[in-house]
């Protein structure tokens, strides 16, 4: 088949107006897991701090002659702890003609852009308090910043050989990566009952997606079944029954893959000194400028409560 000669197609003509779609389409992921289960707080000052406290050990000894003198015992101080706030930001310049100009899916390029970084910010923060970071003090040249979960998890961590000593779980130093192994369901196992004798009550486990993969290949005392009225394969794993209580299985696409954590809520907290905020900066020239702000600290209110594996493979 051919055209007939002299057909006058959309590949002749000039003045064809473009379909463009006024829906913009963004793939990226904006959840932050642990920010949405961390409770949110309210910091006073650069240097936040707060002290946790333990009973003694239970003595099975403890039995006294009748009518005995009281033997007085000694008592122990809290422990005295704290992070510095960390300030994170994004900014964003428009000029005065993008801002006018008629644009498919958006009226203002400004308001766009501000809500585009907006979600950005939240991702680094996110990433920022499930990393391995030691908090630093800051000074007039360099920027402060929030000790992070893997310099506050101390007691109940599971190593991979070659890690150096646990840090000693007050934020102020880094953990030494080890030699990387595979998450096991007995590595695991380890890192819960772990929490649970040092008195915490964990409840989750978050992990990347690869080693979600791995959680769900774990078999312990179950069996999967094919359903087939329903056409499905159950082949993933949400929650872990495990010995100490039901483990919600939670995947981040922003913490490190090689960190298994192992959480309990009710001690994490996010404080912020500043919230999230939007300035308008000074206008030097044709273009309209925003920054968005926050300054934040993680408030860990008693690490012996949570736990990890650390050194986990990642593919």
């Amino acid at each position: 088949m051919a055209q007939p000669t002299n057909t006058f197609d959309t590949y002749d003509s000039k003045g064809n107006r473009e379909a463009l779609s006024d829906i913009i389409y963004s793939i990226s992921p904006t959840e932050t897991p642990f920010m949405n289960m961390a409770a949110r707080g309210k910091a006073t000052a650069t240097y936040e701090e707060w002290q946790t406290d333990a009973l003694a050990s239970a003595s099975a000894s403890n039995a006294v002659i009748e009518g005995d003198e009281a033997t007085l015992d000694a008592s122990v101080a809290t422990v005295r702890v704290g992070n510095y706030t960390q300030i994170s930001d994004k900014t964003a310049v428009i000029t005065g003609t993008q801002e006018s100009i008629n644009k498919a899916g958006r009226k203002s390029e400004v308001a766009y852009q501000v809500a585009k970084k907006g979600k950005e910010l939240k991702r680094d923060m996110e990433a920022a308090l499930t990393s391995n970071t030691a908090q630093v003090a800051g000074n007039a040249t360099t920027a402060r910043k929030a000790g992070s979960l893997g310099s506050w998890i101390a007691t109940n961590d599971v190593l991979g050989t070659g890690s150096a000593a646990s840090p000693t779980g007050d934020g102020t130093d880094a953990r030494t990566d080890g030699t990387q192994r595979a998450l096991t369901e007995s590595l695991l196992k380890t890192a819960i009952q772990s929490c649970w004798t040092e008195g915490g009550n964990p409840s989750c486990v978050m992990v990347g997606p690869h080693n979600k993969t791995v959680i769900s290949g774990f078999t312990g005392n179950s069996t999967r079944f094919d359903k087939g009225e329903d056409k499905k394969l159950v082949a993933s794993i949400d929650v872990y029954e495990s010995d100490f209580g039901a483990m919600e299985i939670i995947p981040n696409r922003f913490s490190r893959e090689r960190d298994a954590w192992v959480l309990d809520k009710e001690m994490w907290q996010v404080a912020y000194l500043r919230p999230f905020s939007q300035f308008e900066l000074s206008k030097t020239g044709d273009s309209e400028k925003r920054q968005m702000l926050v300054e934040y600290t993680l408030i860990s209110r008693q690490e012996k409560a949570s736990g990890m594996v650390a050194d986990c493979t990642t593919s």
